[in-house]
């Protein structure tokens, strides 16, 4: 991309971000030096003007578009030059163009097509007569249309069709005619759903749209991409469109200038334009332009709950005994050390047919003694309920907290070919037990091996752009395991394919040349990896962490390219870099200013002093112990006003999931998540957050549940 290109893309991201020229320019220049934007928000704040995670996010994604935006003029212009039609006032409008929709408009004359009405009328000779119908100077028109007659034009009618052809052709390549009916699709558009005759039963679920129509602007991204399935799978038909006499009316003032004939022909020709060609186009484009909100939403809802999905409660190293529940085929059971590794597994059969509960109690027991247990994870499906009943039941001999845990994704990982190649001996039962208890010890280290959409954490997922949703959810990802940072050596290769600068090869060799060669000691060694350079360092390096390091910054999130601020603050407060990590009286004794440098600023360095009060510490909150209501099993014992605790499962843009241990959510709809008005139910609760609810209704037939929590803050 040729630099005054670049120039011109940084001054409009500046104005449409509203963020300084500066800033832009610095964020381009680090992006296209390679850097990631969690090494570009946290480590390189002087030169971006401490822009956050997201917008630099923004910053490259608009970018992007604007670079594909290039290419397509540069397509365009190539297109028009070979046609001999390139002028320099052309060019210069498309070079000038930054818009999209504006950029197509300007190429539609030009852009070659299939056979039209239009070109077989051209082909027949019939333009001339088009352009005096379109400049409404015959009063006769019938007698303007005489010369045209001929054998594939066999009457002056036939001619005159033809000529209308073309001005409706013409009308409809006008950039003027297209922004007028953009006008009218952008003030009165509705969108109407129908039903396709004969599909009552078979799509009963989308009852609600089955004759549903409100204006575009109020249709939320929900509705439309429910529209959108159902019209997919057949059971409904959906149309965008304003009024058509309004559009019909502005349209005829625009391009009809007399009272005569030839102007009722024009008059025709637009008619004919808007409804067969100006209309469905438009209509293409708002539709376009709806899907593409509405997947930017619904990546946005999904992403904002893989967030907090990823960056969920962590148990820590502990000894966990994790159960995947069943009836028939038993309850698979597996003993992990505190690394996660396999040290047992077995399968029993506590409930019906087989009903061995005494037996199943006294093993559970037995291998909590053994192996040293400290918490239990159960996976929260088939048999959950009954197999929480059980294990707490069990008088153990010390105190074993008991945790519930989601099992979305297990079994898209368990037949993966991450989990074969982990656990090749094993089948697909035993790996999604062992998935269950990593992660109640490690949610992020394990739901990074899982495809993110399979998680089912979001909204019409299925339905969206599917490469926007995996970049979109491949960002966070990335975003997550950053922020967290990771354990050098015992970070698998899956984990540490996120870290900035890193990527699956590179991963791949730090776990390779960690079984070579032993653990890593300090962080400088990671430069011994093969094919890992400079500037793969540079990026990782601050967002690894060695525990119990020679050197204590190396279990932080200090970038190794500024150890020597810590240890010039060191040496001015005469004591050891340690004294600076454990000793609060120093640290706060620390005056940044004297450390200001052309290249260190007092971001970094305020950055520097926080990190040095919590060195290696999971930013994550502690776990806690969730319990579901008593003696509460299935849907049949709810009943309207009951109190019952919940815990938040899904978030979407018209209210929460909760899991209340009947086996089926029930929906507390935005508009009862809390006594005031609220826009976003992020803004009232959190993925797995512990709440109580009040069930309003209960559909036993349909397994819909209404929930509320109105007044139970």
């Amino acid at each position: 991309m040729a630099d005054s290109f670049n120039d011109k893309h940084i001054v409009l991201i500046a104005q449409e971000l509203d963020i300084s020229v500066k800033q832009v320019g610095s964020t381009v220049k680090l992006l296209e030096e390679g850097a990631t934007i969690p090494f570009i928000s946290r480590y390189r704040k002087e030169q971006t003007g401490s822009l956050d995670e997201v917008e630099v996010t923004n910053i490259r994604n608009r970018l992007g578009k604007l670079v594909e935006l290039q290419k397509r003029k540069e397509t365009i212009l190539k297109t028009i030059d070979e046609q001999g039609k390139l002028t320099s006032e052309l060019r210069n409008r498309i070079e000038e163009c930054f818009d999209a929709v504006e950029l197509e408009d300007i190429y539609l004359p030009y852009k070659p097509k299939r056979r039209t009405r239009a070109t077989i009328a051209k082909e027949r000779g019939l333009e001339p007569l088009a352009h005096t119908i379109f400049s409404q100077a015959a009063r006769d028109v019938a007698d303007a249309a005489q010369p045209f007659v001929s054998d594939e034009v066999p009457t002056a009618n036939d001619a005159i069709a033809g000529a209308r052809d073309i001005i409706a052709e013409w009308i409809s390549e006008s950039q003027r005619a297209r922004n007028i009916v953009r006008k009218h699709f952008r003030k009165s558009a509705t969108i109407s759903s129908k039903l396709v005759k004969g599909k009552e039963e078979e799509g009963a679920k989308y009852s609600d749209y089955f004759d549903w129509n409100e204006h575009i602007k109020r249709c939320a991204s929900h509705r439309f991409l429910a529209m959108r399935r159902g019209q997919t799978e057949g059971f409904l038909k959906v149309s965008i469109a304003p009024p058509a006499d309004d559009v019909l009316d502005d349209l005829s003032q625009a391009f009809v200038k007399y009272d005569n004939e030839s102007a009722d022909h024009v008059d025709l020709a637009i008619e004919d334009s808007y409804k067969r060609l100006i209309e469905p186009s438009i209509e293409n484009e708002f539709t376009s332009a709806l899907k593409e909100s509405a997947d930017l939403e619904a990546i946005k809802v999904f992403s904002d709950n893989l967030r907090q999905l990823l960056l969920a409660s962590p148990l820590g190293q502990k000894n966990v005994l994790a159960l995947d529940p069943g009836y028939r085929s038993g309850c698979k059971l597996v003993c992990l050390d505190s690394q996660g590794n396999l040290k047992h597994n077995e399968t029993i059969y506590p409930h019906q047919p087989q009903n061995e509960q005494s037996k199943a109690m006294s093993k559970i027991s037995a291998l909590v003694d053994t192996y040293k247990i400290e918490a239990i994870a159960i996976g929260n499906g088939t048999a959950s309920r009954e197999t929480e009943s059980l294990v707490k039941r069990i008088r153990f001999n010390k105190d074993v907290n008991v945790y519930m845990v989601s099992e979305d994704g297990a079994s898209i990982y368990s037949a993966s070919s991450v989990a074969r190649e982990e656990f090749p001996e094993y089948d697909v039962t035993v790996r999604g037990a062992v998935s269950i208890g990593r992660r109640l010890m490690d949610p992020l280290a394990e739901l990074v091996k899982i495809d993110p959409k399979s998680i089912g954490v979001g909204q019409y997922q299925h339905d969206v752009d599917q490469g926007k949703l995996r970049h979109g959810l491949d960002t966070v990802v990335e975003s997550c395991v950053n922020h967290v940072g990771v354990n050098l050596n015992t970070a698998s290769k899956h984990l540490l394919t996120y870290i900035s600068g890193l990527g699956p090869q590179l991963a791949k060799n730090i776990v390779e040349h960690r079984r070579k060669n032993g653990d890593f000691t300090s962080r400088s060694q990671i430069k011994k990896v093969p094919r890992l350079g400079a500037k793969a360092f540079e990026q990782c390096a601050g967002f690894m962490r060695i525990v119990n390091a020679d050197n204590p910054l190396d279990n932080s999130a200090v970038h190794p390219e500024s150890y020597h601020v810590v240890e010039q603050m060191a040496h001015d407060l005469d004591c050891t870099v340690n004294d600076l990590l454990t000793d609060e009286a120093k640290r706060k004794r620390i005056d940044i200013n004297r450390y200001v440098t052309s290249k260190i600023g007092l971001p970094t360095l305020k950055d520097i002093v926080e990190e040095l009060a919590k060195p290696g510490r999971d930013p994550r909150q502690g776990i806690k112990v969730f319990e579901f209501a008593e003696g509460i099993y299935s849907i049949e014992q709810l009943f309207s006003g009951m109190v019952i605790p919940g815990i938040i499962t899904n978030i979407t843009n018209f209210g929460a999931f909760v899991d209340i241990g009947v086996k089926q959510d029930g929906l507390v709809h935005i508009s009862q998540m809390a006594d005031r008005f609220i826009s976003n139910p992020n803004d009232v609760v959190k993925l797995h957050q512990h709440v109580k609810v009040k069930v309003l209704e209960v559909d036993v037939n349909r397994k819909r549940i209404q929930l509320s929590m109105k007044g139970l803050e």
